[in-house]
């Protein structure tokens, strides 16, 4: 687990962009965190580093936005306004990520995922997003932890890549 310091949404921004510039095709990234954590902003800067021109908006009431032209496609999720695990079984994510994992694919990032982390088995990378206490509008506390063997691989590469905002 590393525990980042981001003084701004700009800094929360360049960290989504060091980390993905580390992902690969069949990548499950699931963010937690309060309303208003920064989980979209995040993905923003994610897709930003994939290369990813178009807007990036929260996908709440379509529950997925799917983003291509970058180095990896990235399907952008929310399952915030889902009550059951049936819905999110209905979204369909198992066969994005078994499309993405061929190598074709892009990366899955849920917003809200950890509800719903343990549908996909033991292989993602959680980001837990926190407003700081000092500077709750623009500081953030990003706690990055490797689940399964995918991450685990490149976590010294990780510890490098957001080194300089290590807490």
């Amino acid at each position: 687990m590393i525990t980042l310091c981001s003084p701004s949404p700009t800094a929360t921004h360049t960290i989504a962009g060091a980390i993905a510039r580390l992902a690969r095709a069949g990548d499950l990234v699931v963010l937690a965190g309060e309303m208003g954590s920064g989980k979209t902003w995040f993905a923003k800067g994610f897709a930003s580093a994939l290369g990813i021109t178009d807007p990036v908006t929260s996908p709440t009431f379509t529950l997925v936005h799917s983003y291509s032209g970058g180095r990896l496609p990235l399907h952008h999720v929310d399952v915030y306004r889902l009550d059951r695990m049936s819905e999110v079984a209905d979204l369909a994510l198992a066969e994005l990520l078994e499309e993405s994992g061929t190598g074709k694919g892009g990366v899955v990032l849920v917003e809200w995922g950890d509800v719903v982390a343990a549908m996909f088995g033991q292989d993602y990378l959680e980001i837990r997003l926190e407003a700081d206490d000092e500077d709750p509008e623009n500081a953030r506390r990003l706690v990055v932890r490797p689940v399964g063997p995918g991450w685990a691989g490149r976590w010294d590469a990780l510890g490098r890549s957001v080194g300089e905002w290590t807490c």
